[in-house]
């Protein structure tokens, strides 16, 4: 925890013009910003009478109908000036800014836990500009986000859970860090007339709050050039408004992209999905993600979320005293079979450069490879393996491929694995709730509930396993009488 200590720490101690830091009610950049809504009418686009910006929803600040509205009406449309977006050939409006962009690691495509930063740099280019065309938005952005790389070093701590530490929050902070001094060595002799950001000093604080504000409010489009293929390519790009639509599972708003030139005046607009009650907020899927994302991304965590998982590493060892535990008699997950080491390979969980993250928990329950790799290693019979393919055995829906017996042995051992996991956090569940009750800061109460919904998670899988396990067994026992 020392790494993440320290980036905290230099994140944190930065001042204006370029600030960020966490507090309990987020205010807007600017004291009094301008009327969004109006703003956006005036420059072409469209807002819906009935739809309003508010305060209270039960997400904070978000956008609700006054009215009824009918499913299919369009409540938002944006012409194609009105994004902010940044495009990694252009040059305009500085080309400091793109050769800057152009040392940021990763890449939308691959979904990089960086890749935000890309538009940031635009982002704040545009702050830092007193006659911004986008002021009007950008004032009305938050000052401040929950999200880990801004909380004390205590409450990254209590998230608890490696991962995050280690391979996310920790990347982000050094990231922020070793960009803030590459800036700085980039921009020491440019003339001020030439410097991207009008001259203010660009640090670590305010590096962090442009990659919060885009990673919590951009979109991924279409954007207008054509690529191999002819199909578009994809662009990053900030909705003014419609970015103030919050997350739901069962969104009642969807965006759609003019794309067949129907309408030249509109890029973007938002339409109700479904029929929108009078006072209901205007709900958005941000995607199919895990928590980790929604907390790193967006400063929330959704309670018993379908798509959350947990990452643990292949360890050979560890299945063998997982299998142990489980009752399994003289399990071979440390001395595969020459033909067992073969399928591993294929699993891409053995070679020279195999991927060793394995999940448990999300619409599988558990990861296809790791179902798979388990099945075949407790089973000593190749030829019963090579009645399926891979895709069979690493289906959880598959009924016991290779036997009842063999896959009781299968389930068992994920169950270990779980209880392992779960003896890897410090607190239990009923600790952490106890620990809400007395009161908490904002960001201690994200930790202690993110790593409540991870502990939930793994029990949740270890409930439906063991449901599996006693509907096997009640098959099995007749067969052997």
């Amino acid at each position: 925890m020392a790494t993440s200590k320290l980036a905290i720490t230099s994140l944190a101690a930065h001042i204006r013009p370029f600030t960020c830091s966490v507090a309990s009610q987020p205010s807007r950049l600017a004291p009094h910003p301008p009327d969004l809504v109006r703003w956006i009418k005036r420059e072409g686009g469209f807002v819906h009478h009935a739809v309003k910006l508010s305060q209270d929803t039960p997400f904070g600040i978000g956008l609700i109908s006054t009215e009824q509205i009918a499913q299919g009406t369009d409540l938002i449309s944006l012409p194609p000036h009105v994004p902010l977006r940044f495009r990694s050939d252009e040059t305009a409006p500085s080309p400091l800014l793109a050769a800057l962009a152009r040392r940021v690691p990763g890449n939308l495509a691959h979904r990089r836990e960086l890749w935000a930063m890309k538009l940031g740099l635009r982002l704040l280019q545009e702050r830092a500009n007193a006659d911004s065309f986008w002021w009007p938005y950008i004032s009305n952005l938050p000052e401040t986000y929950t999200v880990p790389i801004f909380f004390p070093g205590e409450d990254i701590k209590n998230l608890q859970y490696a991962p995050l530490l280690h391979q996310q929050v920790n990347k982000r902070c050094r990231f922020l860090l070793d960009f803030e001094r590459e800036i700085r060595q980039t921009l020491e002799d440019v003339k001020a007339s030439d410097h991207p950001f009008s001259g203010q000093d660009v640090n670590a604080s305010a590096l962090g709050w442009t990659m919060s504000a885009v990673s919590t409010r951009a979109f991924r489009l279409h954007g207008n050039r054509k690529v191999r293929g002819g199909s578009s390519d994809h662009v990053l790009m900030m909705l003014p408004l419609i970015d103030m639509c919050n997350h739901s599972f069962s969104p009642n708003v969807k965006i759609i992209q003019e794309q067949d030139g129907s309408d030249s005046n509109t890029l973007v607009k938002v339409v109700a999905e479904t029929q929108v009650k009078e006072n209901d907020p205007l709900l958005l899927n941000y995607g199919c993600l895990s928590n980790d994302f929604f907390l790193l991304d967006y400063g929330f965590v959704i309670e018993s979320n379908p798509y959350d998982t947990i990452e643990l590493k292949y360890d050979e060892g560890l299945l063998d005293a997982a299998s142990m535990a489980a009752g399994v008699a003289s399990p071979k997950f440390s001395s595969p079979a020459p033909w067992q080491h073969q399928l591993l390979s294929q699993l891409n969980l053995a070679g020279k450069m195999p991927n060793l993250k394995v999940t448990i928990g999300g619409q599988d329950t558990v990861e296809g490879r790791l179902l798979a790799a388990i099945r075949i290693l407790l089973s000593g019979e190749l030829v019963e393996v090579e009645k399926h393919d891979l895709e069979t055995l690493k289906s959880l829906s598959s009924t016991a491929p290779l036997g009842i017996a063999n896959e009781i042995a299968a389930f068992r051992t994920v169950i270990a694995l779980c209880v392992i996991a779960l003896s890897h956090f410090p607190t239990k569940i009923m600790e952490d709730e106890g620990i809400l009750k007395q009161g908490v800061s904002d960001t201690a109460e994200l930790s202690i509930k993110y790593r409540i919904q991870k502990k939930s998670m793994i029990i949740d899988v270890m409930k439906d396993l063991t449901r599996r396990v006693k509907l096997l067994s009640a098959q099995e026992t007749p067969s052997a009488s």
